[in-house]
């Protein structure tokens, strides 16, 4: 069985990184975008099995993705876990009520994000 494809979705290249390699570490495919317009691109190209994504980005945000990729039939199903340093009650709020799946606040424990993304995966 081939392993699962998460996109992972951050404008910060520290970030970028440390995802990549933990989601690699534990075995997944991981492909990556600076954006999210750059990462719906992606997403319609290779249809990962989940989505990693910062909010607050260029061009297009975490946000305004989790609605594209609602709105498109054929990614609609694509769970989409946010990652972010908003943490507010109404941030999170925002957040799930735009389809979010999971929202994850930064700081984040590299170990809590993997188990957050295998518990969407098994849904």
């Amino acid at each position: 069985m081939p392993p699962p494809i998460v996109l992972v979705v951050d404008d910060d290249p520290v970030i970028l990184k440390l995802l990549t390699v933990n989601f690699e570490l534990e075995g997944y495919a991981v492909l990556a975008a600076t954006h999210g317009s750059e990462a719906l691109d992606v997403a319609r190209e290779s249809r990962p099995d989940v989505v990693v994504s910062d909010i607050m980005m260029p061009v297009m945000s975490g946000i305004d993705l989790v609605i594209a990729m609602k709105a498109d039939p054929e990614l609609a199903s694509i769970p989409v876990l946010l990652l972010s340093a908003k943490a507010q009650a109404a941030d999170v709020r925002a957040g799930l009520e735009a389809g979010a799946d999971d929202y994850v606040t930064k700081p984040f424990e590299p170990l809590d994000l993997l188990t957050r993304v295998e518990a969407v995966l098994n849904r």
